[in-house]
């Protein structure tokens, strides 16, 4: 059994979560929103797998527009909206939805010459009119800059910090119908930032996950690892697994997260081994919107054969299906691509390599291992 929680419960159209509401399984239409036949499919996909809330991304008038034929033909779903750079859409699709997420770092880069709170402001103020809820939803690779600077040697309490500070403009302007999260893809690092958050904001419900936890099953045990630790502390009131799927299989982050939801709830625990992210670490998004080219999936699931000779080594390798999140979300690995329409970009830690065609990009990766690979062997002879 979990320990019970101790959050508010908020209002997300007819659902509610916090307190003793149960806890919701969400995911995300990985579809380009003005594509309305391939986004509608995905709502219908995530519907029939259970979806509590399914959320849409939208960046631009065309996508509100998409929007609002999506939400004439499926009138029911709780539909979650993800602002991604564009606070100024708040107003427009508001009326649409039940609960706008907007992330703090994205608030930076639009109209720089407006202070954060006035921009959060306008957000709660399109919130308020039409009776939605608030995500605030702080990512590891995208953090607000001055965070990041001030708190460069310690990124998780950047991201605490940021999380409780938004809350507390929230509460200046009396907004109570807000949740938070508090992503990364290192399912260690998730664990202590959420602790570390409830710890001093136990009132404020938290949606949980671990952002591109990439291909299953290696992805699921990831981020069963933090949700197991999480949830049956009393910590976590809505979840989404994020993996790396084909469109017509993204139902299984909710059937997964149902799956790891009812084992916490009876019990059953899946011990790992300490070393298990020892080695090889494929990270990998779970496709959004922004993604523009679907090779990207089917990329993740290439590299992931190609690198298996390298499952011994301590080496992380970081495939982002977009250039908005991907090159800040590949910083930390040791290899980094990131996707555009016809090319990818390899980097090496922040280093940019270069760009290279999707037919051409795994033999320059696997080069670039082979390097690391053999730079660590050296190493190691040198300690023995």
């Amino acid at each position: 059994m979990s320990k019970l929680r101790s959050t508010r419960k908020i209002r997300i159209g007819c659902l509610h979560i916090g307190g003793d509401a149960p806890v919701a399984v969400q995911s995300m239409a990985a579809t380009q929103t003005q594509n309305l036949e391939a986004t509608a499919r995905q709502i219908e996909v995530l519907q029939q797998a259970g979806a509590d809330v399914i959320r849409i991304a939208v960046d631009s008038d065309a996508d509100v527009e998409a929007l609002k034929t999506l939400r004439k033909q499926f009138p029911d779903p709780v539909l979650s909206v993800d602002l991604q750079e564009n606070y100024k859409l708040a107003p427009k699709v508001a009326p649409l939805v039940d609960k706008i997420r907007y992330n703090p770092g994205h608030l930076f880069h639009l109209e720089k010459d407006k202070p954060i709170r006035e921009k959060v402001g306008f957000i709660i103020d399109a919130a308020r009119t039409h009776g939605c809820a608030i995500r605030i939803g702080v990512n590891c690779g995208s953090v607000d800059p001055d965070y990041k600077k001030k708190y460069r040697n310690n990124p998780i309490e950047g991201m605490v910090r940021c999380a409780v500070d938004h809350c507390q403009i929230l509460d200046e302007l009396k907004f109570e119908d807000y949740c938070v999260s508090l992503k990364d893809s290192d399912s260690g690092k998730v664990i202590e930032a959420n602790r570390q958050f409830a710890s001093e904001r136990p009132d404020v419900p938290l949606h949980l996950g671990v952002t591109e936890a990439g291909l299953p099953p290696d992805g699921i045990i990831k981020t069963r690892i933090a949700f197991e630790q999480l949830i049956s502390s009393g910590i976590g009131d809505t979840i989404r697994v994020s993996l790396t799927l084909p469109n017509e299989d993204k139902g299984q982050e909710i059937v997964v997260g149902r799956e790891i939801l009812k084992d916490i709830e009876e019990g059953r625990f899946r011990s790992v081994p300490e070393n298990f992210l020892d080695g090889l670490n494929i990270i990998a998004c779970p496709s959004c919107s922004r993604v523009e080219n679907d090779k990207f999936v089917e990329l993740a699931q290439e590299v992931r054969t190609m690198a298996r000779y390298a499952e011994k080594h301590k080496i992380t390798i970081a495939v982002m299906g977009c250039r908005v999140n991907g090159p800040g979300e590949t910083d930390d690995a040791d290899l980094g691509l990131w996707c555009g329409p016809s090319r990818v970009n390899l980097k090496k830690g922040t280093e940019t390599l270069g760009s290279f065609a999707y037919e051409e990009i795994l033999g320059r990766l696997k080069k670039e291992l082979d390097l690391i690979i053999v730079e660590q062997e050296k190493k190691s002879i040198k300690l023995q």
